[in-house]
């Protein structure tokens, strides 16, 4: 009875771990630096995104497909960060959005793709 126990309690325990791992692992935080993603979007991002990220920037102003808002908690909620780097790296074409959105693969690491991630995240 006492090895039923303690086996049964092994397997909650087991299938708790697994059901926290997993959790996290779906929603976990980005994993690039935010104040190191808001340098990076200052010197790439803004013109178009703007400073604040509204899609207001001088440059998106003057686009007829506005840039993304990504302080629209409901738009940016349906993007996955793997979504978001992709958008970045190959640039919105290759993903079905605005081919005015470039790809950044020649200008960007994927370490600062990651941390522009972590800065949209934060706005919304």
């Amino acid at each position: 009875m006492l090895k039923k126990v303690v086996l049964v309690a092994i397997c909650l325990a087991f299938g708790v771990g697994l059901f926290v791992l997993l959790s996290r692992i779906a929603g976990a935080a980005p994993t690039g630096n935010r104040a190191a993603g808001l340098d990076v979007h200052k010197a790439n991002c803004a013109k178009c995104h703007g400073a604040g990220g509204k899609g207001d920037g001088p440059a998106g102003k003057l686009l007829k497909t506005k840039p993304a808002d990504w302080t629209d908690k409901a738009k940016m909620s349906k993007m996955s960060d793997s979504d978001l780097f992709r958008v970045i790296k190959e640039g919105g074409g290759a993903v079905g959005k605005s081919k005015l959105m470039p790809a950044w693969k020649d200008k960007l690491s994927d370490g600062q793709i990651n941390d522009v991630i972590a800065f949209i995240r934060s706005l919304s």
